[in-house]
């Protein structure tokens, strides 16, 4: 088997050429996984515990640690939410046509 030279050789082989349906699920869940990192390292940098952080949003502390796990698909209201009345920073989103 030929060894892949670039990351996006690996990434067809293993979950198939971009535009398939493999490749954008696994696309999807590397961002939900990012979203999750980057959740994660704000609650800390606010150092707020799961359960502080769920009680400000009057949530259970398993909702957030299944969103730092990216177990649950995350809606934008929900991310907002989190982002500025969690954890008091504010959520830009940009997008590029």
């Amino acid at each position: 088997m030929n060894k892949a030279k670039t990351i996006n050789e690996h990434l067809d082989r293993k979950y198939g050429e971009k535009g398939t349906e493999s490749r954008d699920a696994f696309k999807e869940r590397a961002m939900a996984y990012m979203i999750a990192e980057m959740l994660k390292a704000a609650r800390k940098e606010a150092n707020l515990t799961q359960q502080e952080l769920a009680d400000k949003l009057n949530v259970k502390r398993t909702y957030i640690s299944k969103i730092e796990r990216a177990i649950s698909d995350i809606r934008l209201s929900t991310l907002k939410k989190v982002v500025e009345e969690g954890l008091g920073m504010k959520l830009r989103i940009s997008v590029e046509l």
